[in-house]
């Protein structure tokens, strides 16, 4: 490596530069990191521009990842096949009774969504068409209605079926079954959190409180909406008890949710399949367009050795679990500003590997520590992307919604610090059901 063109800290300040640069000049993300690598593949004399094609063909070529688009069509036919609205009227059910009722179904239908669709975007993007004008028409602030409805979002990549877990697991070496398993404590505890901030807003502002529904109705709204619950059971009880892989459990998904969409709730027109299909294909394209990219660039800052030169000193610190995952989160936190989670999971979250294990830290808690604290990166400026989709659907500026939602994540960096200290939070359930998940 000695006959390089570029030092590890040369090559660091071009790499980040470059990207830096596309990104203060509004080039996508993933197109930034791809160009980012352009200029010392084409001054290297042992590299080509083709190594750019290949390591993103490379990335492309993984079984795990064609979970991506499945999970993402799943989200698609639960909106246009009208599960969705049964899982509205469970919530509404369940949780009518309380202050701000209508922001409450908003928080709970995410916790139903998350746990069958794996994609934060997707459910910001259908609940901000659901909720955002349907709370303001009952009084509720519009920078409220944004802010809990993008905030709430994040909650599908923490509880299982996740696209960020399965990424992690392929990309990083770490059961996906056991990710699945480690997710559901601390997603429903972000749940609670969010639920008590809108309990705490309403009370304050006066917000709206719904009739409370009756036990009757609430049996009726719950065997209505029980086969579109049963969705999660399969994706995640499947995956655990080895009956199918994440990728076949994400193809089982769809099929499960085209059957009720078709046969068991009959919503499903052709037309709103065709628009499920091709909603899946740009949504999907984005997604694994960025895994390519950000993979070819993780490609360089290996082929650099850049990760062994950021984290010599690093390692020499002797941080114990604790410190180390405080460490670990506080970057995450930061680099969840700028860059996409999955770009994010695929260069940093290598990078900080031998931080974890040298810490002494389970790969599965390492995960969740990395997963919680990128979740945040999905609502703070100036990358937040379920933010600008809740903000884009309102017709609002960005900075009109940001207090409420910086106060909305207190509590929830509460529930990190959590997973942080005690890393039962996290390994509790994955310990229980199956302890060969874990190390």
């Amino acid at each position: 490596m000695s006959n390089l063109l570029f030092s590890p800290g040369q090559a660091a300040a071009l790499l980040f530069g470059i990207f830096f640069l596309l990104l203060l000049l509004r080039v996508p993300v993933a197109v930034a990191l791809g160009l980012a690598c352009v200029p010392m593949l084409a001054l290297e004399k042992q590299l080509s521009l083709m190594g750019l094609v290949q390591e993103t063909f490379n990335a492309y070529n993984s079984f795990i990842l064609l979970a991506v688009p499945f999970f993402l069509l799943t989200a698609n036919l639960m909106n246009t096949g009208g599960i969705t609205d049964r899982l509205v009227r469970l919530s509404r059910a369940l949780v009518g009774r309380m202050p701000g009722s209508l922001a409450q179904v908003n928080v709970v239908l995410s916790i139903f969504f998350a746990g069958i669709s794996g994609s934060s975007t997707a459910d910001a993007a259908s609940q901000g068409k659901i909720f955002i004008e349907a709370q303001v028409k009952e009084g509720y602030d519009v920078s409220f209605s944004v802010a809990i409805t993008a905030v709430s979002a994040v909650l599908a990549v923490i509880i299982p079926p996740s696209i960020l877990m399965i990424v992690w697991g392929g990309v990083l070496t770490t059961s996906i079954g056991a990710l699945f398993l480690a997710g559901i404590v601390p997603g429903l505890l972000l749940g609670l959190v969010q639920m008590a901030t809108v309990h705490a807003y309403a009370k304050r502002r006066g917000y709206p409180t719904y009739p409370g529904s009756t036990l009757r109705e609430m049996a009726v709204a719950f065997l209505v909406a029980l086969p579109a619950l049963m969705t999660p059971v399969i994706i995640i009880g499947g995956k655990i008890f080895g009956w199918f892989t994440a990728t076949e459990s994400a193809c089982i998904a769809v099929l499960y949710a085209a059957v009720l969409s078709i046969l068991v709730y009959r919503e499903l027109s052709f037309a709103g399949l065709r628009a499920a299909l091709v909603d899946t294909g740009k949504l999907a394209g984005v997604t694994l367009f960025c895994v390519g990219t950000a993979s070819a660039f993780g490609w360089m800052m290996a082929y650099y050795q850049i990760p062994q030169a950021l984290l010599s000193n690093v390692l020499t610190w002797g941080m114990g679990p604790v410190q180390a995952g405080l460490f670990i989160a506080a970057v995450f936190l930061v680099v969840g500003c700028f860059l996409d989670a999955i770009p994010a999971i695929i260069i940093v979250g290598a990078i900080l590997q031998p931080v974890a294990k040298a810490a002494g830290l389970d790969p599965v808690h390492f995960a969740m520590i990395g997963i919680v604290s990128l979740a945040f990166g999905l609502v703070t400026p100036p990358y937040g992307l379920c933010l600008m989709i809740s903000c884009s659907i309102a017709g609002v500026r960005l900075g009109d919604v940001l207090k409420d939602v910086m106060i909305m994540l207190m509590p929830m960096l509460g529930v990190l610090v959590l997973v942080i200290v005690w890393p039962q939070v996290s390994l509790f359930l994955p310990g229980l059901i199956s302890p060969d998940f874990l190390r």
